[in-house]
């Protein structure tokens, strides 16, 4: 019920056929005009030291076997100032982000005839296809994605009638261990920003919360200059766990890098079996914009193909969210900066808004 709750949150907005299937990258050798991208406004900052010309945002990297303590308080400082950290020692283990890679790879290596049998259908969530707010772009990205909210078998039976069990064991086992994980850290930095107890459990327990998983690709580009994996957005989650591979490509948007104090865009540079965190929208809400919502693109540097795992740690559509500090939690007296809103509505309003749904709810 939670997911199909959820799954009807998104699905009231029906998309075409055009919006859903991707490009067949295997059969084309130059960039069509429809995945041509003008130069992003603002300044893509550059660095010559970083070797490839692309400025690495010194995002903080923390160590989840040190005490709570510690690393809670190093958690908050990342979601106040980035958005954004990396997480290592994080108890996945690492043949776990190896198998989900390759079961990944595996997927996307399938001929296209084939992988459009489990595509998604156009009011729904689940399957092969363009990221859903693709539709909201002028222009086509260089990814194809493959979302599970639930069981994913149902697909993988379209894509391995005869072999799929082996895609979902590791699917599974990865999306039980990572939303332990997505939990574990949502409870932590609430707690260790002085979130009372009673307002944690019920915006994070159980039935209070879900995941998606969703499984990207970017192959080789002929053109990854002028073309982009994934435009620029922010996450509806509270927290967005993300397994990059050993590719380069996430960057983030941060005033901290900025030349004249414009800002500008810099690498997530992977680290080597680290878990990249970032803040979603709806952790900034419910923190009263303590916490910064981090703006995300993937670009193509790299003639290889590139996969990436994101789960998204959601409240269910139904769940009514409200800064927390403006009901006794961690910031007595302090103005609220959001009106309280549902899930659902919140996904709505983005839909209608993608650029402005913040201010859609400010007071």
């Amino acid at each position: 019920m939670i997911t199909t709750a959820l799954s009807e949150a998104f699905g009231q907005y029906t998309l075409k056929p055009h919006q859903i299937v991707p490009l067949d990258f295997h059969s084309v050798d130059t960039l069509p005009e429809t995945h041509v991208w003008p130069p992003p406004p603002g300044p893509e900052l550059v660095n010559t030291a970083a070797g490839d010309g692309q400025l690495v945002f010194p995002v903080p990297v923390i160590d989840f076997s040190v005490p709570e303590d510690s690393s809670g308080k190093l958690m908050v400082e990342a979601c106040e100032t980035w958005g954004v950290f990396q997480l290592v020692n994080h108890g996945i283990p690492l043949e776990i982000l190896a198998a989900v890679e390759a079961q990944t790879k595996r997927l996307f290596a399938l001929p296209a005839s084939r992988k459009l049998e489990a595509l998604r259908s156009p009011n729904g969530v689940n399957g092969y296809g363009q990221a859903r707010f693709a539709s909201l772009f002028d222009k086509n990205m260089w990814n194809e994605g493959f979302t599970v909210m639930g069981s994913p078998a149902d697909h993988a039976r379209k894509l391995w009638p005869d072999d799929y069990q082996g895609f979902c064991d590791v699917i599974e086992d990865y999306q039980k261990r990572m939303r332990e994980l997505a939990a574990r850290l949502l409870g932590l930095i609430l707690r260790s920003a002085n979130t009372p107890a009673q307002e944690i459990r019920r915006i994070s327990s159980p039935s209070a919360t879900m995941t998606t998983l969703q499984l990207n690709s970017y192959p080789p580009c002929p053109d990854p200059t002028r073309a982009m994996g994934m435009a620029p957005h922010t996450d509806t989650s509270f927290l967005t766990l993300l397994y990059q591979g050993g590719v380069k490509g996430l960057q983030i948007f941060s005033d901290r890098g900025g030349g004249g104090g414009g800002g500008g865009w810099g690498m997530v540079d992977p680290v080597d079996g680290g878990i990249t965190v970032n803040v979603g929208d709806l952790l900034h809400v419910v923190s009263n914009a303590r916490f910064h919502t981090a703006r995300h693109r993937v670009v193509l540097r790299e003639a290889r193909q590139r996969v990436s795992v994101g789960l998204f740690f959601v409240p269910t559509a139904d769940c009514v969210l409200s800064p927390l500090a403006c009901g006794g939690g961690g910031g007595e007296g302090e103005v609220c900066r959001y009106r309280a809103v549902s899930v659902k509505e919140y996904i709505g309003l983005k839909y209608k808004g993608f650029e402005t749904v913040l201010s859609a709810i400010t007071k």
